[in-house]
């Protein structure tokens, strides 16, 4: 039976039908699941009961899957499959990680703005994100996860305006972003690591010949402007990118696996309680190639 979708948001967020993906699926299942997040950049499939080698697997069906920031540093790590991104507030040994942790306060970055993984040469395409534990409701906010159509946003541009930023390039660099919450304390060799990165400010997707603004909070400044100009510039487009009419928040529920096009997104975490277990994993698929190589 082929995949049925219930709009969340117009155009942009989509409820798909109950399909066990803890499952092998056949090839057409799979092209069918493509073709919804190709007309719905921001995908829910509700009730999956995944380990994470079978997340790995699932989305290992769209591409070759990268290997975080976080599971590329040496030491322990609480999750096993280095494919996994641990999207939680749990130390090695699942206690709640104190709030002064440093990697609390980097992991914080999530609730800037953002694509995921923009300062790599190389950035990725698919981000799907697993709801293990979640906290209780609290004053602080729910832990939702906000979503913005980068292609509505750059729609709505006056056509000046999408003149002007086609042909830009900005540079993507993941300590920027961290800095403009405070944090730059991190481990010695790692920036030398993840230096900056170029990127179109302008994507095309190619499934529908829509075009589509790529920003972040990673994003410091358009390459060949001077720096105040290119972030005064990224600031304005950010703030046009993130009005409520573009945005759709998911509400997790156990179970919940959310798939979302970071070509065509921009997402941030929201605030929740810090001292109750907030247990996510995520699996991220590559791109083929720098954004630069690729037509806008």
């Amino acid at each position: 039976m082929p995949i049925q979708t219930k709009e969340l948001h117009p155009g942009f967020a989509a409820e798909a039908s109950f399909l066990d993906l803890s499952r092998p699926l056949e090839a057409d299942t799979i092209a069918e699941i493509q073709a919804a997040i190709d007309a719905y950049p921001v995908l829910v499939f509700r009730d999956q009961n995944l380990t994470d080698a079978q997340l790995r697997d699932f989305a290992a069906r769209f591409g070759p899957l990268e290997i975080g920031r976080a599971a590329a540093r040496p030491g322990r790590r609480r999750l096993a499959i280095p494919q996994i991104g641990d999207i939680s507030n749990l130390d090695e040994d699942n206690n709640v990680r104190s709030l002064d942790d440093r990697r609390r306060l980097d992991s914080l970055g999530n609730r800037l703005w953002h694509t995921d993984a923009s300062y790599m040469p190389v950035p990725v395409v698919l981000g799907l994100l697993h709801a293990v534990t979640l906290p209780p409701p609290s004053p602080f906010g729910n832990g939702e996860t906000e979503f913005a159509d980068m292609r509505a946003a750059y729609d709505a541009l006056p056509q000046a305006t999408k003149d002007a930023v086609d042909p830009l390039v900005a540079e993507h660099d993941v300590f920027w972003s961290r800095a403009q919450i405070g944090f730059t304390e991190f481990p010695p060799g790692e920036r030398e690591q993840y230096p900056p990165s170029p990127q179109r400010l302008v994507r095309r997707q190619q499934a529908t010949g829509r075009k589509s603004l790529y920003l972040s909070a990673h994003a410091s400044h358009i390459s060949g402007w001077p720096v105040a100009d290119g972030r005064l510039l990224l600031l304005d487009l950010n703030a046009h990118a993130t009005q409520a009419r573009f945005v759709y928040s998911h509400t997790w529920r156990v179970g919940d696996l959310v798939i979302w096009d970071n070509r065509w997104t921009m997402h941030r975490g929201r605030p929740h309680d810090e001292n109750k277990p907030r247990d996510l994993r995520r699996a991220t698929t590559l791109d083929t190639g720098s954004t630069l190589e690729q037509a806008a």
